[in-house]
């Protein structure tokens, strides 16, 4: 049950390393879920609306003398997902936290099985599960990469460019990202602001990587439309349908060269198999928050790899939090695409994390140290803190 005010911000003694035998069974003894706001630097726009105020649930799980942190990828309303903010809040304040703590469990991928009777709601559940695997690779004392089985010391990153008003503000701003040296550029599209505005960035960099996300602002009657994007050759067209429609995908990307990725579409390893199954892509954007965290994660990027398919990490606006966690699932084999993990200077005049993220030559570094690998300003969050539970 919801207990007194929480214990102060801040790293426990113990946290470092622990030499628990894998045996053993974890425990979360308190976690404790904040809300906090955070100012993007510029308004990002996509096809169904944007915003330039992010609201961040961070979750901190303690037990066992270590800790770990997560974060909920839920946006402030259902445009993207029907989870939102206030509905994660709800689901892990009244379901979820109090279902597993002070419950045994032996490691992330079995700490949500006590409440596996709670249909969907993958966001929040992601949070407690990537809380564990941080404080699992810290009683391991190893990088969350290592604990994910990850191979590389650092990752191809990209960075998403959302919609612009003319074209004139869109090349300078991709000009920007190719100078800060980002491997590959993304444009949102809609209708209106489509093809001729490819066509355009396309003459001018001749050379750049370059894909499209419609974030579902097409139908299939667009397939004309669509096709004319195989000039372009871009690397992908991401979830040019609606979220739910493997059907059409399937015939869409029979119909257009340009590869389909699935994105919104993918909630779990069960619509990967359905995607194959169809042919509704050939790339999937591993998001582990929609999904519903890391293990499942994994499991998606496993089937992929088997298929000979690639993947790639997918970004929500997360601060650092979220983002350590992005990096060290992208470092696993199978992301050969670069993901949009951009720099913490892309999104935020100041991260939450030390130390931030940085792009170099199209890459960004694999935190070495345990757990995520980075420290949280624990005095900025909880300077920022609008709203605090704690569970012990």
């Amino acid at each position: 049950s919801p207990s007194s005010p929480p214990t102060p911000l801040g790293r426990r003694p113990h946290d470092a390393a622990s030499n628990r035998p894998d045996s053993d069974p974890m425990k979360i003894e308190r976690a404790t879920l904040r809300e906090i706001p955070l100012r993007l630097k510029e308004f990002f726009e996509i096809s169904s609306g944007g915003s330039q105020d992010r609201r961040v649930l961070l979750l901190t799980l303690e037990g066992d003398g270590l800790e770990g942190w997560s974060e909920c990828v839920a946006s402030a309303d259902p445009s993207y997902a029907y989870e939102t903010t206030d509905t994660a809040w709800h689901v892990l304040t009244d379901f979820i936290l109090p279902g597993v703590v002070g419950r045994d469990f032996s490691g992330p991928e079995d700490v949500l099985a006590p409440v596996s009777w709670i249909r969907g709601h993958g966001m929040a559940k992601a949070a407690v599960e990537m809380g564990v695997w941080d404080m699992a690779a810290r009683a391991d004392g190893v990088s969350l990469s290592a604990k994910l089985g990850g191979t590389r010391a650092d990752v191809p990153v990209g960075v998403s460019v959302g919609l612009k008003s003319d074209d004139e503000a869109l090349h300078e701003q991709v000009e920007g990202f190719l100078q800060d040296g980002y491997a590959r550029v993304k444009i949102k599209i809609k209708p209106g602001r489509d093809v001729e505005m490819l066509s355009g960035l396309r003459e001018r960099y001749p050379n750049v990587d370059f894909m499209a996300d419609a974030n579902s602002a097409y139908t299939l009657a667009d397939v004309d439309r669509l096709k004319e994007l195989d000039a372009l050759d871009l690397m992908m067209i991401e979830q040019p349908l609606r979220y739910d429609d493997f059907l059409h995908h399937a015939r869409l990307q029979e119909r257009i060269e340009t590869a389909v990725c699935l994105d919104e579409s993918i909630k779990s390893a069960a619509d990967t198999e359905l995607a194959l199954e169809l042919g509704s892509c050939r790339i999937i954007n591993i998001k582990p928050g929609r999904v519903g965290g890391l293990a499942e994660s994994r499991r998606i990027h496993d089937m992929m790899q088997a298929e000979g398919l690639a993947v790639w990490c997918g970004g929500m606006l997360e601060s650092g939090v979220g983002r350590a966690h992005n990096v060290a699932l992208a470092s696993l084999p199978g992301f050969t695409l670069p993901g949009d993990i951009s720099a913490s200077s892309r999104y935020w005049e100041q991260d939450i994390v030390s130390p931030e993220f940085t792009v170099s030559d199209g890459t960004m570094a694999v935190p070495k140290g345990v757990g995520i690998g980075v420290e949280v300003d624990v005095e900025r969050v909880g300077a920022l803190t609008t709203r605090v539970a704690t569970f012990t």
